[in-house]
């Protein structure tokens, strides 16, 4: 039997979504789908380096989101 999912609130802003929703579809998986993929990715990273973010992360960015 697989696994139980838990079920999390998630309250993102509408132009984060658009962009998640974009990309999800650019990869052929739901919005949910892509969400789960990212934060796995996220925690694989950690396990492997000890950091779930590159260290160049804190230098400013622009982001248009």
């Amino acid at each position: 039997m697989s696994e139980a999912k838990k079920q999390v609130p998630l309250r993102i802003s509408s132009k984060l979504y658009e962009q998640l929703a974009a990309w999800a579809e650019d990869d052929f998986r739901s919005i949910n789908g892509q969400i789960e993929y990212l934060l796995s990715e996220c925690v694989r990273q950690r396990k492997k380096t000890g950091r779930h973010v590159p260290k160049n992360l804190n230098e400013k960015m622009e982001l248009d989101i």
